[in-house]
């Protein structure tokens, strides 16, 4: 009994001295890890695992040996071997991860020496005792827990989640549930439907997540963690292609779009982390014409949390729109009050926007074609990664990756026209008028003011990249018909499910450029157990001769998918 005292002792005193360090003022280093790892990990005292391992008393600790966690192959081989997390190999391993231990998961390293060293004397101090034992062995899912799971996925089936089919909060325990990725067994191709093709349209080591067809054909992708743009040019139908670099030295660009939209663009725009720039482009180009003219210095005060930033034109050409994420999951730490009456800062931020750290976050911006005239277009999407306007209609799409912790089921993520001046419930509110149980009363005034998405897809399936089917003029490799004006979206796949669901590419049928709320499995076969993936779909583009471009950012591969013929 005496020996249960002092641990509970222990374990309050370590809660306690994490709580007086999130009051304190930050340092370098937790700065450093608020705005470059807290979305993937912890640094509670319990050790707990987000999509990346906690970082409590990392240093010391040898490397892939959080128990639970579903570490890469790489890095367990490397713990085998006795890599241990000293201060020397904390720091060559920011660095540059992919470098220091081939085949990690770990996406972006820390170049600047001195920002380094303050991120590794920050994870130092994290030294007190852990306030739990290690997680007890999972038990086997039962059949409900797994429907929407990955083994549910198969192509041509299709799926409606209705407002009425949201469970409550906490339905089931949240769970830390990062998938393990391994090497694409040999032969293993996704699962497609009968009637299409598959196979490997481009290879790239530096895992590129976007992707983006020039008016010529070539194909544009962002290698984010690596800082370049890479470009492809392929003729119909060809495999095995190589990227190029068309420009380096960028800050984790994501986002990419042509101005103007036509044969003829005189611009690449790209979104880095915290700027927007553009790169002047004549169609054809293969190399930069010149050095990046930054056109928006700065997007946010902070740029922690998630850091894809997604681009898009509205129909006249006018309006530059752009996503921002929130820095958090729920910004439970922003506090219940605006810094100033609220009429005044939502006149300045829009409706429902948060502030502090998330000041200008979970958002869509608008900016002229210049970069001036900043303006609030949306707010209360948590993370907007894939965005894009719709062909004829001129509607702004999102997806959307909603909040974690509630429960494998809720809240679901979704796909919606994004209305200007809309506010879409983050933080306070989900899908429709349901409030966070973690913000309980803290905005009343906003109940009834949430926009309720069209299309709400399976909770935690991380839908990223989406792009609108049509067919380019004269396309040898359409797909058929019915297929035209639907959207494709690539789910990258979940973390923080018990049973792991996504890891595919959907589509969203559409009617009259209007969301039906329905969507079907098109692309599967990436998911190797509850544990292991060797794929994840992170964007979709399509080539000029009609096939689809899925970019599995987990492989290093652009797939091909074509009718076959």
């Amino acid at each position: 009994m005496q020996a249960k005292t002092l641990t509970l002792h222990a374990a309050l005193l370590a809660s306690l001295a994490a709580l007086s360090s999130a009051h304190a003022a930050p340092t370098a280093g937790q700065t450093t890890f608020q705005n470059n790892c807290a979305s993937c990990h912890s640094v509670d005292a319990n050790l707990s695992s987000r999509a990346g391992p906690g970082l409590f008393r990392v240093l010391g600790r040898k490397a892939a040996s959080v128990p639970g966690y579903n570490y890469s192959a790489a890095l367990v081989k490397a713990g085998a071997a006795g890599k241990t997390w000293t201060r020397e190999e904390l720091d060559l391993f920011l660095l540059d991860p992919a470098k220091n231990v081939p085949g990690t998961t770990m996406p972006v390293g820390v170049p600047d020496k001195q920002t380094r060293a303050a991120l590794v004397d920050y994870l130092a101090s994290l030294q007190g005792p852990a306030a739990a034992a290690a997680p007890a062995a999972a038990k086997p899912a039962t059949a409900a827990e797994r429907t929407g799971s990955w083994d549910d996925n198969q192509p041509g089936r299709i799926h409606h989640i209705k407002l009425s089919d949201l469970p409550p909060p906490f339905a089931t325990s949240s769970a830390g549930n990062g998938p393990r990725v391994e090497a694409r067994p040999n032969g293993s191709m996704p699962t497609v439907p009968q009637g299409f093709a598959v196979s490997v349209f481009a290879s790239d080591a530096d895992k590129p997540r976007v992707a983006l067809r020039a008016p010529n054909g070539d194909i544009f992708l962002a290698a984010t963690a690596k800082g370049d743009i890479k470009v492809v040019r392929a003729k119909d139908g060809a495999s095995g292609a190589t990227p190029e670099v068309f420009a380096t030295g960028l800050s984790r660009p994501y986002g990419m779009a042509f101005w103007p939209s036509g044969a003829n663009p005189q611009y690449l725009y790209v979104a880095n982390i915290n700027s927007i720039v553009r790169i002047p482009y004549r169609n054809g180009d293969l190399k930069a014409r010149s050095a990046p003219e930054t056109v928006v210095a700065q997007l946010s005060d902070t740029s922690g949390g998630h850091t894809t930033r997604t681009l898009a034109f509205s129909q006249d050409g006018k309006t530059l729109l752009l996503s921002i994420g929130s820095a958090t999951n729920v910004a439970t730490e922003i506090g219940a009050t605006a810094p100033e009456p609220l009429p005044q800062w939502e006149a300045k931020h829009g409706v429902g926007g948060a502030w502090g750290v998330e000041t200008d976050r979970a958002t869509v911006m608008a900016f002229d074609v210049d970069g001036k005239n900043r303006r609030t277009y949306a707010t209360g999407l948590r993370n907007c990664v894939g965005m894009l306007v719709y062909p004829g209609t001129g509607d702004v799409m999102c997806t959307v990756n909603e909040r974690d912790a509630l429960g494998d089921n809720l809240p679901p993520d979704y796909l919606t026209r994004v209305k200007q001046g809309g506010f879409y419930g983050w933080p306070w509110y989900y899908i429709g008028d349901n409030e966070d149980p973690r913000l309980k009363g803290q905005r009343p005034d906003l109940k009834g003011k949430t926009i309720v998405p069209d299309v709400l897809i399976q909770s935690h399936s991380a839908p990223l990249g989406m792009v609108v089917y049509q067919a380019p003029k004269g396309a040898k490799n359409a797909f058929p018909k019915e297929y035209e004006g639907d959207v494709f979206v690539a789910l990258h796949g979940s973390w923080n499910r018990g049973v792991r669901t996504g890891y595919k590419v959907v589509r969203v049928f559409m009617k009259n450029g209007v969301p039906t709320g329905q969507y079907q499995d098109f692309m599967s076969g990436m998911v190797l157990s509850d544990r292991d993936v060797w794929g994840r779909p992170a964007a979709v583009e399509v080539a000029a001769d009609g096939a689809l471009l899925v970019v599995d950012d987990a492989g290093g591969t652009v797939w091909r998918i074509a009718p076959q013929r």
